[in-house]
């Protein structure tokens, strides 16, 4: 703004339209004289990612497309549940880390998204909850496409506008981020001393089946992993959520609830067991009920905090794993890239 011959404070407002009112113009921008929103509207442009689709499952759930400015497509999801208001957000486009339970992880990693692009998600996703369902968002999720700790400065910078008094003026402790498991990364954020929450995306808690479904277990194992979140939890004071998606006859006895509850005395903890959710030429299966139960009764005997997450949003391929899924516009880009 001083560049342009203008006073300091201008900076601030439009930061403010940028990060607190979401202006998707320069024009929009009144509190600016007209010479100076020209001038901005000259040297610049607000890349605002547009919505290409939108579906909303039986259960209300919304899948919303993304296009980029640079014709990417990404999805978000909006939860909604008696107590919670969840926005699913996606921090790159495709992933490098091939989960073998995942649709993402089918698609290539095509890039990084940026800071303000996963603003835009969270921007959409709350302007939803409040058009359509009358109510605010309360929790937000970084658990779309990609690994949020391979793209850790724009993850980390997003947080901190959606946090801002500033910027949307969300809690931290209303955000998670969640990963599939790099050490370093995890003790970076200890470093950081982040204050929203951490989830791991664990799923089994021995490395011979973790690295099975999981090929970044090669290189980030389980005991790499503990001494992680060790430090992690000494840094932030922060409990640790594990996530945990069931399979049948792969992870769902109660010797892999035994070993679960074996690695999580590592730090204070809670335990999320997601059903599995099919995708396309997937390997596993549902775990049955009765299974899933049993699972969880075992964490509870051992004073552990368990949560069963039925999934959502399956119908239109939104649930835990399925992003990607059936998305079109998604298969048809990553065939033109091959």
């Amino acid at each position: 703004m001083v560049g342009f011959g203008e006073k300091p404070f201008r900076a601030k407002q439009v930061f403010e339209w940028l990060w607190q009112k979401n202006a998707s113009s320069f024009e929009e921008m009144s509190s600016l004289s007209l010479g100076l929103r020209e001038k901005l509207a000259e040297h610049f442009s607000i890349d605002h990612m547009e919505i290409k689709d939108q579906q909303i499952s039986t259960d209300k759930t919304i899948k919303c497309a993304f296009n980029t400015s640079d014709k990417r497509v990404v999805e978000g999801v909006l939860i909604p549940t008696s107590k919670r208001m969840t926005a699913c957000i996606s921090s790159q486009v495709g992933c490098s880390l091939a989960c073998k339970f995942c649709a993402t992880g089918k698609l290539k990693l095509m890039r990084n998204l940026t800071a303000g692009e996963m603003v835009d998600q969270v921007v959409y996703l709350r302007d939803q909850a409040i058009s359509r369902y009358k109510t605010q968002l309360t929790n937000i999720v970084y658990m779309g496409m990609g690994e949020p700790l391979l793209n850790y400065k724009h993850m980390l910078r997003s947080t901190e506008l959606i946090t801002s008094e500033k910027g949307l003026g969300i809690s931290p402790k209303r955000i998670t981020v969640s990963t599939a498991g790099i050490a370093k990364m995890i003790k970076k954020l200890g470093d950081d001393e982040v204050k929203f929450n951490l989830a791991l995306s664990l799923h089994a808690a021995n490395d011979a089946k973790r690295s099975h479904i999981m090929e970044i277990n090669d290189t980030n194992n389980l005991a790499a992993l503990e001494e992680a979140l060790i430090y992690f939890h000494e840094k932030t004071g922060t409990r640790v959520t594990f996530e945990y998606i069931i399979f049948k006859d792969f992870n769902d006895s109660i010797e892999d609830a035994q070993e679960l509850a074996e690695f999580a005395k590592c730090v204070p903890c809670k335990v999320n067991i997601i059903e599995y959710n099919p995708i396309d030429d997937g390997e596993f299966q549902q775990a049955s009920i009765k299974k899933v139960d049993a699972f969880a009764a075992y964490l509870e005997s051992k004073n552990m905090i368990v949560n069963v997450r039925r999934s959502r949003g399956k119908d239109i391929d939104a649930a835990c794993g399925q992003l990607a899924n059936k998305n079109n516009a998604i298969k048809k880009e990553e065939r033109v890239l091959k």
